[in-house]
């Protein structure tokens, strides 16, 4: 486990997380909120086995390609970056690196490694890793990756690429820039990973497929504190404590105190509730509506984490090599169009109906998590108005002309809409059934069909592009330039239209631009600024029409650990979570 799971893009959620918006004020169910200031880890004892929910079998195990939860939760362990991300301080601290220096104001930045890291399978960690990671994986045009879509704001040329970094010594490398850039250090907590191990991969071309879900798990190696020791699909993942990984604590031993974890695979959240009450897992996050029967439950203790940094929303595909017809294209490319469904979704309904009340309404990309750049009163509101949302739809050219109760375009295509989401997800589920009951209200036809996660991720991230409109999530970051492979028209989780050569829209232009300037402006009150514009336009175009907000909650058996901190953004020094 890291100190922190710093979202340097935003990684597709297999279901939503479970949250709480406000602890109850009645009842026998009571919560705690930690504060970080003062937690300090205390000394630890090792030995006994983690048990925890996860939430799917994993797409890859390959750290670069992965891009959905149900992948980087496997993984997350396994692996570490040359800086990570204080979660008491939000300021970057050295992680594989044991320092740096910053020269020609923040153009060139020198690296020293620590000395006798190794790698899980023994071998040494030196600056070649390094080198490797980031000029023959993260910045190859032939592996798209999420990294790579934060460097592009500065990585522009190949000439740019070839001067990024370049080995000095064993335990020393240079990294040059050729602007400021603002989140470079933060960038920088990427996976660092083994040349010895995955060279082969990038000089056949074969790098996307390698480590994949049927590799031995021997052959996939990480400077994290765990390896695998074991997966069954569908079943369970085994970690064992990485017997070479370098944090210690205060006395000298080596680190995690807890040597053996076990992640057991079970999609069904309320499967999941069972087996954490039958003692199957350690910890589990709580929805509203397990609320009852956790009150009913004795020697837990629930934490209310806050607001979720985490967006839930409904995309309508508007690429132009999108397999599906080219008349509904042009409906999805229609702001208006858009703003009209914006209003037509019922979001205090559904943060009653589906949280149980214990939400709130969303417009934006950015949740009460993100300040200081969530500010209510800045965005524009789409209020739930089915009366608007209809003539809207007419002003566009939409009509029922046969009278069947369903419009059509000016060209007598009748408004039907495929909605996908994945199956399973009864939150998701119930949010498209409330959707879909609204807008056949206004005259729009609604096929609502939930979908296996891992084949809605290849829909949505891979040609022909085969979708019309889903609900899905993005999880959040504390920064938001590490939302840019979402944002920027380049990205590759740019979902309504991903990997734009160049922007198809005047107000996509004006988002790069915006996101490029932030990642340079060095001045934090301007950078706010700075994305704050860029959200703004983004909330007015609503290519994503965000749904609510709720806040994260987490049950633990009592008493069961120490050095126990978990926060919205991950957990806090938790390779010292020890069993009491």
């Amino acid at each position: 486990m890291r100190d922190i799971v710093l979202a340097i893009a935003f990684i597709l959620l297999s279901f939503l997380p479970f949250y709480l918006s406000s602890s109850p004020s009645s009842g026998s169910v009571s919560f705690v909120r930690l504060d970080p200031s003062t937690f300090e880890p205390i000394q630890g004892k090792e030995g006994g086995t983690l048990r925890f929910i996860l939430n799917g079998d994993p797409k890859t195990l390959n750290p670069v390609m992965a891009q959905e939860s149900t992948s980087t939760a496997v993984i997350n362990y396994l692996f570490t970056g040359l800086t990570k991300i204080d979660i008491k301080t939000m300021r970057v601290l050295p992680d594989l690196a044991k320092s740096w220096e910053e020269k020609d104001s923040g153009r060139r930045y020198i690296f020293y490694l620590r000395e006798g890291v190794r790698w899980s399978d023994g071998v040494e960690l030196t600056a070649d890793d390094v080198v490797f990671t980031y000029r023959d994986v993260y910045l190859n045009k032939d592996i798209p990756n999420s990294t790579a879509d934060m460097l592009r704001g500065i990585i522009k040329t190949d000439k740019d690429a070839q001067n990024f970094v370049r080995k000095i010594d064993k335990y020393t490398v240079e990294f040059n820039i050729p602007k400021p850039f603002a989140p470079f250090l933060q960038v920088l907590s990427a996976p660092i990973l083994p040349k010895h191990k995955l060279e082969k991969y990038v000089k056949e071309g074969s790098f996307p497929t390698a480590w994949n879900v049927d590799t031995d798990p021997k052959e996939i190696v990480g400077t994290g504190p765990y390896v695998i020791k074991r997966y069954v699909k569908g079943q369970f993942v085994e970690y064992s404590a990485n017997p070479y990984y370098y944090e210690k604590d205060s006395k000298g031993n080596r680190l995690p105190y807890i040597k053996s974890m076990i992640g057991i695979i079970v999609q069904d959240p309320d499967t999941a509730l069972l087996r954490f009450s039958a003692g199957d897992a350690d910890y589990i996050g709580v929805r509203p509506q397990d609320l009852l029967f956790m009150s009913k439950l004795k020697s837990i203790t629930l934490y209310d984490l806050g607001p979720t940094p985490s967006t839930t929303f409904l995309v309508f595909n508007q690429n132009p090599s999108a397999k599906i017809p080219p008349y509904k294209l042009k409906w999805f490319q229609n702001r208006v169009f858009r703003q009209a469904i914006s209003h037509a979704i019922d979001r205090e309904g559904i943060c009653y109906l589906v949280y149980n009340g214990l939400a709130e309404p969303l417009y934006t990309p950015v949740t009460p998590a993100n300040r200081p750049y969530y500010d209510e009163s800045f965005y524009p509101k789409y209020k739930y108005d089915l009366k608007l949302a209809r003539e809207m739809l007419e002003s566009i050219g939409f009509k029922d002309r046969d009278k069947d109760g369903i419009l059509e375009d000016p060209q007598g295509h009748k408004l039907e809409i495929v909605l996908l989401t994945n199956a399973g997800n009864k939150e998701r589920e119930t949010i498209g059934n409330i959707i879909k009951e609204d807008l056949e209200k206004i005259g729009i036809k609604v096929i609502f069909r939930p979908i296996d996660f891992n084949t809605l991720v290849s829909r949505l991230s891979s040609p022909p592009y085969e979708w019309e409109a889903v609900i899905i999530g993005l999880t959040g970051s504390m920064d938001p330039y590490f939302g840019r492979n979402v944002w920027h028209s380049s990205g590759t989780l740019h979902m309504w239209n991903p990997r734009q050569k160049n922007p198809q829209t005047q107000w996509e232009k004006q988002v790069d631009e915006l996101f490029d300037q932030g990642a340079q402006e060095l001045d934090f009150t301007k950078r706010v600024e700075i994305y704050k514009k860029a959200f703004l336009i983004i909330t007015q175009e609503q290519p994503m029409i965000f749904i609510a907000v709720p806040k994260s909650m987490l049950a633990v058996h009592k008493d069961r650990f120490g050095n126990f901190f978990p926060t919205v953004w991950g957990w806090y020094k938790s390779e010292t979570l020890f069993i009491k």
